[in-house]
């Protein structure tokens, strides 16, 4: 239950203000239908946070005993101080946009995803939890718990949200976690 509640809230709160974030944004102002845009959304995020999950799990066969704690920690503390990096928008026209809501949302999110903060933070949670179905359960309700009320409120939203305090608590949540596995 614990990796569920960590990946499910520190994905969300790493999320505010995120490339994706953005990108909701941006897809809701070139589609209609919000629910083939959260619908993308979710699969694109099992597929991306499960296999991330899974290669976090994977790899802590490698990385037994103190060294693996050490690096799990310390990269914990790393993508904290990564998050207080703000993302830049780099959604611009989509070629997508031809085959519908749901592909360009599933395609752009997957996408999006790699190589990004929570991709890598998945990767993190699976090896510090050893649970890829908890890991992938919960960064996924993560991703949806920041990127779903975008699809639905959009700029709304987006105009009341103090993005710097979300991403400072984000960070702070991971240099916790990480600081935690250190000294645990």
């Amino acid at each position: 239950m614990e990796a569920l509640l960590i990946s499910t809230s520190t994905v969300a709160l790493a999320e505010i203000g995120d490339k994706t974030q953005l990108l909701s944004l941006f897809l809701t102002t070139k589609f209609r239908n919000k629910w083939a845009i959260i619908m993308g959304i979710l699969v694109a995020t099992l597929l991306n946070h499960g296999v991330s999950a899974w290669l976090g799990d994977w790899i802590t066969q490698y990385l037994q005993g103190d060294l693996g704690r050490w690096l799990i920690g310390a990269s914990f503390v790393l993508l904290g101080l990564w998050l207080l990096v703000p993302d830049k928008d780099d959604s611009a026209e989509s070629p997508l946009q031809k085959y519908g809501a749901f592909v360009a949302s599933t395609l752009l999110f997957f996408v999006a995803e790699i190589g990004d903060k929570t991709q890598i933070a998945t990767v993190l949670l699976g090896a510090q939890f050893n649970s890829v179905v908890l890991v992938t359960i919960g960064t996924t309700l993560g991703m949806l718990l920041a990127n779903v009320p975008v699809v639905l409120a959009g700029d709304y939203l987006m105009r009341r949200i103090p993005l710097k305090l979300a991403n400072i608590l984000a960070a702070f949540t991971f240099i916790a976690v990480g600081i935690a596995s250190l000294v645990i």
